[in-house]
């Protein structure tokens, strides 16, 4: 059964940064270079409402019950979105770029990082600043993840620091990328166990937080994103985005090769690849259900600036098989 694919209307007019579903419904909020912030029901496909910011909008994210949506960006603001009245607020601000937003559930407070190396946690509710900490100083917040208490931001540097949200003062652990190059993007398993880190050069690496060898022996990386030329000359693709699905913990990859691969981490084996899109894949993101990604196919300038496919937003339809781990075949034992 083929999967059913659909764009969505009032797409964004420049670069998509970040698209993030909700926590319990379809919809999509949508971040991007032409300073909106944009919600969607992607099922529907409908656009339900959108605000603006001075500058970029570099990334976003819901409340825990969905009805408030928070962003960050070049103007230095974070902003907040209630999107049942529609009313908008300035929760704070950076000295420089805002670069990632995440909340938690757990806390109740909406955090934020940014390039001028601080990661600072906002109280929604009374609309202040309840505490910040530091990255090394010069280190640009680059991306984030959070799941449950434990937030994991990577840095310029290729500096890992990971946290306890409850607990923000000093890092639990701080380490160097497996990846020989620039970080690009982090995501925590959905089992909490470790995370998924991807660099500028068609790899990622599958980390554990657990430091014991035994677990640490677990860890490794892998190419992907990548294309063979003339003469075997590979092009490397930066791998923009992860996203891993909500049941099945399996995850998607988008690169600069505009192309979305689904791999089984457990079993190191890709599951699929989907179609060529029309150009880089910025962001991915699964639905609460596991049914539907949502893949923006947004060009990232890897190449500089040139002539380029219009921005656009797929939400893709997801069957099982595409996302379920393969069941591992038995060797079978032959006699000598």
């Amino acid at each position: 059964m083929p999967s059913e694919e659909h764009e969505l209307k009032d797409a964004p007019t420049d670069g998509v940064t970040s698209n993030v579903f909700a926590n319990s419904s379809d919809l999509l909020m949508v971040s991007s270079w032409d300073k909106g912030v944009r919600l969607y029901d992607a099922r529907k496909n409908v656009l339900k409402h959108s605000y603006e910011h001075q500058a970029a909008v570099l990334d976003c994210a819901f409340t825990a019950d969905d009805a408030k949506g928070f962003s960050g960006g070049l103007d230095r603001t974070l902003m907040m979105c209630d999107f049942q009245t529609g009313n908008t607020s300035v929760l704070g601000s950076h000295n420089t770029a805002i670069k990632c937003v995440e909340y938690s559930e757990t806390t109740g407070l909406v955090i934020s990082g940014g390039w001028d190396s601080k990661v600072c946690l906002w109280d929604a509710r009374a609309q202040n600043a309840a505490g910040s900490t530091r990255v090394q100083e010069g280190l640009k917040v680059y991306t984030a993840a959070l799941n449950h208490n434990r937030l994991v931001v990577g840095t310029s540097g290729r500096q890992v620091y990971i946290y306890d949200v409850r607990q923000m003062s000093q890092p639990e652990q701080v380490r160097e990328s497996s990846l020989m190059n620039q970080t690009r993007c982090i995501r925590i398993f959905p089992n909490g166990a470790g995370y998924a880190l991807s660099s500028i050069e068609g790899r990622v690496a599958i980390e554990f937080f657990d430091p014991s060898p035994i677990v640490q022996k677990k860890k490794y990386a892998f190419k992907c994103h990548r294309k063979s030329g003339e003469n075997k000359v590979q092009t490397l693709f930066p791998v923009n985005a992860i996203a891993f699905h909500p049941t099945h913990g399996t995850f998607a990859t988008g690169g600069c090769d505009g192309l979305v691969n689904v791999w089984d981490g457990e079993n190191k084996k890709r599951i699929c690849q989907y179609r060529e899109y029309p150009t880089s894949v910025a962001a991915l993101d699964f639905n609460y259900t596991g049914d539907l990604l949502a893949i923006s196919a947004s060009y990232t300038f890897e190449e500089g600036d040139k002539d380029h496919p219009a921005d656009a937003v797929f939400i893709r339809t997801v069957n099982e098989n595409e996302v379920k781990k393969k069941l591992a075949k038995k060797k079978q034992k032959t006699e000598q």
